[in-house]
Parts: structure tokens; sequence; C-alpha cells
């Protein structure tokens, strides 16, 4: 390994959490799946919720997939540097190409070689969600809804892919249906975030639906809530809810389990879009958010449908 690029990974240790480091030996599996729980859990507040719905069985199996997403993500994105971010994530891959050759030292790929083992998961959606996080350590621009709907394909259709694997299914349709719910809660996400992905020198409004509703860069550097904007904001908006009533068939193709986090999850992006509204697509002035209120009445629909037996797996979520 050249000097340059063993000094630019140092760094990025230096600089994430030190439990993100590569330790000397590998760790047992148990400890490994106490690892990947504790990050999830530490990490990310919805997984509390969904993984009441999901059989016990199955947790950590998602626990170790969220925790290769989540340290994936942080080695792109946490350094302060993309060409630190862009050496942790190389080194990633060839960790995780060594997973796949039945090598594994750090306590992520420990966990997730019991779960690409157990169910048979081929490598390649781990390796496109590096594709995206290497890409976003450039400067992102895309011309058009189609590279925008390229860039999902690496970004967050693997993580739907993933799901089903573990849960026991492997057709293309169902990919197919979990891709269009994917790509409308990555857009979802893209249109809530717009001024901090735009401090990240992030734009994922396709360029020529800027231009066509009169919006450039400089507005949204500057903040400036233009009606152009809002009409922007309004048509991406439709666009992602569009995308997410394609993806609601495959809520009843699944298991109860499953089909419950998938409705809960496709009704969150589309309250995620509410508020977008609601704020009158003013993104630019403040973050939209669902209120504590509206989670509440989430969580209270999808346990009614979980102990009560009210079916949720049979019901299209409100638009």
């Amino acid at each position: 390994m050249m000097g340059s690029t063993a000094q630019l990974i140092e760094q990025g240790w230096a600089a994430l959490p030190a439990e993100y480091r590569m330790p000397a030996t590998a760790p047992s599996l148990a400890e490994a799946r106490e690892w990947c729980q504790r990050l999830t859990e530490t990490h990310y507040e919805n997984f509390h919720v969904a993984s009441w719905f999901l059989p016990k069985h199955l947790r950590v199996h998602f626990h170790a997939i969220y925790a290769y997403c989540r340290v994936s993500d942080d080695l792109g994105d946490e350094t302060g540097d993309p060409e630190t971010g862009m050496a942790l994530l190389d080194l990633w891959g060839h960790e995780l190409d060594a997973c796949y050759r039945g090598e594994t030292r750090h306590p992520v790929f420990v966990a997730l070689a019991e779960t690409i083992r157990e169910f048979d998961i081929p490598k390649q959606p781990f390796a496109d969600l590096l594709v995206a996080f290497r890409r976003d350590q450039r400067a992102v621009r895309m011309e058009t809804m189609h590279d925008v709907m390229d860039y999902c394909h690496y970004s967050a259709n693997p993580v739907g892919h993933l799901v089903l694997y573990v849960c026991g299914y492997r057709d293309e349709e169902r990919f197919r249906l979990s891709d269009f719910t994917c790509t409308a809660l990555q857009l979802a996400n893209f249109w809530q975030d717009v001024r901090d992905d735009y401090a990240r020198n992030r734009i994922y409004f396709p360029q020529e639906d800027m231009r066509r509703f009169g919006v450039n860069e400089k507005t949204i550097a500057e903040g400036r809530f233009t009606p152009e904007f809002r009409e922007l904001m309004r048509y991406e908006v439709e666009y992602a809810r569009e995308l997410m009533r394609q993806g609601l068939p495959l809520i009843g193709m699944v298991d109860r389990e499953l089909a419950i986090d998938l409705d809960l999850f496709s009704r969150g992006g589309l309250e995620i879009l509410r508020a977008i509204e609601k704020q009158g697509y003013n993104v630019l002035r403040a973050r939209p958010a669902i209120s504590k209120s509206r989670k509440a009445g989430l969580l209270m629909r999808a346990l009614t449908g979980k102990f009560l037996g009210r079916g949720l797996a049979q019901q299209r979520p409100a638009a």
C-alpha cells in the first residue's frame, strides 16, 4: 500500500468513532452481532420501531446489514475530505471482497458473513451501495431524472433487495416493486434535505428540471424561496409520490411481518412528502419533519395491524 494512501486511511479512522477502526484480531460471532446491534440502536431510532414487527430470529441479520450500510455511509461522509473518504471506501470494498472469500476481521463483516451464508446473498447489492457512496465524494450534479434514478439504483434499491433476500424472496417482480418504494423513499429524503445536501456540494434535482422551472444553483445557495422553486418542488414531490404508489402492491405480496414494516415505511415516506407540502414546499427555510403526533399515528396503525389482526398487508397507505 502506498504511503500516501495509508496516511489518508489513518487520518480517516481518526475522524471517525474509535470503534469503527479495523481490529487487530477478528471478534467472535456473538461479539460481532452485539457490536452491530449496539451501532444500529444508537444510530437509527426508527429501527426500534421497525424491529418490533420483524421475526425475532431475523433481527441479528438486519442489524448486520444496517451496520454495513451505516459504516459505509460514515466512511464517505464523516471524514470531512473526499480523498480520505474515497480511500476508506476502497479499503471497505476490499474487506467486502475478503468477506466473500471467507476472510473477516471487522465486526461488521464477521456478522455479515453469517447472514450472507445463511441466506445465500450475492455480493452485488453490497458492492452497489459503495458505488453510490463513492459518487458522493465528488460534486453531485445530475442532468436528467434518468440519471437520478440510476443513482438510486445504487444508493437505495440494494437495501430493498437485501431485505427481501433475508425474508426469503428472490424473484424479479418483488425486486422491481421494491425498487419503486426504495427510490421513492430516497427521493423523499433528497427533497427533505436540499439545504444540507447543498452544503456537501450535492444537488439531486435533475439539472434539466431546474432549467425547465427557472431555478438555478444560486437560488439554492442563497436559500431564496421563489415561485419557480416552489413549482419545481411541487413537481418533484408528486413524482416521488407516484413512484411510492407504484411500489405499494409489494405490501400484499410478502408475509405479514414484512408487510407491516413495508406499510410503516411507505406511510412514513408519504408523510415526509406531505410535510413538504404543508410547509408550502419551502425546504430552504427549514427541514420538513414528521410531527410526533403523526409518528404516533403511524405507529398505532402498525401496532393495530400486528396485535389485532386487521391485516395491514392488504391496505394501501393514504396519499
